[in-house]
């Protein structure tokens, strides 16, 4: 199982919130990059970029933060908020990103997806469920998407996505342990998805659990912030 770790973008700064409040942020560090750096300095190869005023804006608004951290290291981010359009996924891969994250717009305009899919490969998009109650959220959380998880990822792997990664609102930056009920759910009835598994996680006990009920990949935010988990911990699982 890979460890993501994740960066989340407020006013350029690096910034975590609680249940997906945006009333309830924290700031951890002004500046990503040197957070990022920290992350490869300990052997950490994948990054989870989340522009959260873009999210909530319905455009990209963190993109020259993208650029500045994929410039000063290796890693191979995902990058999302706010992409709406082609022209936003040129500028997030012109930019260092290696793959988009999508989410409302999956959830909204399937059918711009599945052109997209087709233009750029599956490779290159991974798609967020966020979930409260097993309902998808979009728009940064704020609205209820119609669909409840297990139908919208029948619906993404019907359209040709490989990689999905699914954070329980309720879970994210609680400090309380992840949804393992629901990944195991997910698993059980979409065996072929690649799920990556995020929000809620506080020790390596939980990483490894996920492991073990076969997620993929996990990402981890607050865990790490809080010094819950270190970074030479998160390597042994790369």
């Amino acid at each position: 199982m890979i460890i993501i770790p994740a960066i989340d973008i407020i006013g350029g700064k690096c910034v975590r919130l609680t249940n997906g409040d945006y009333g309830l942020q924290k700031i951890y560090n002004d500046n990503p990059v040197e957070v990022a750096k920290q992350f490869e300095d300990a052997g950490i190869t994948r990054l989870h970029m989340v522009d959260l005023d873009g999210a909530k804006a319905g455009n990209i608004v963190n993109l020259k933060v993208l650029e500045a951290v994929a410039n000063s290291t290796k890693l191979v981010i995902d990058f999302g908020g706010g992409i709406k359009k082609i022209n936003d996924i040129e500028s997030v891969f012109n930019a260092g990103a290696a793959i988009a994250t999508i989410g409302s717009l999956a959830v909204k305009h399937p059918e711009i997806l599945e052109e997209w899919l087709m233009e750029f490969g599956a490779s290159r998009f991974l798609i967020g469920a966020d979930v409260l109650d097993e309902n998808i959220k979009i728009s940064g959380w704020l609205e209820d998407g119609g669909i409840n998880v297990f139908n919208f990822i029948g619906k993404m792997i019907s359209l040709g996505v490989t990689h999905i990664f699914c954070t329980d609102i309720s879970k994210d930056g609680a400090m309380q342990g992840p949804s393992f009920e629901l990944y195991k759910r997910i698993i059980t009835e979409h065996p072929e998805i690649n799920l990556i598994a995020s929000g809620g996680v506080t020790s390596l006990s939980d990483l490894q659990q996920l492991k073990e009920i076969g997620c993929n990949a996990a990402i981890v935010g607050k865990a790490i912030y809080e010094g819950q988990v270190t970074l030479e911990e998160l390597a042994v699982f790369n």
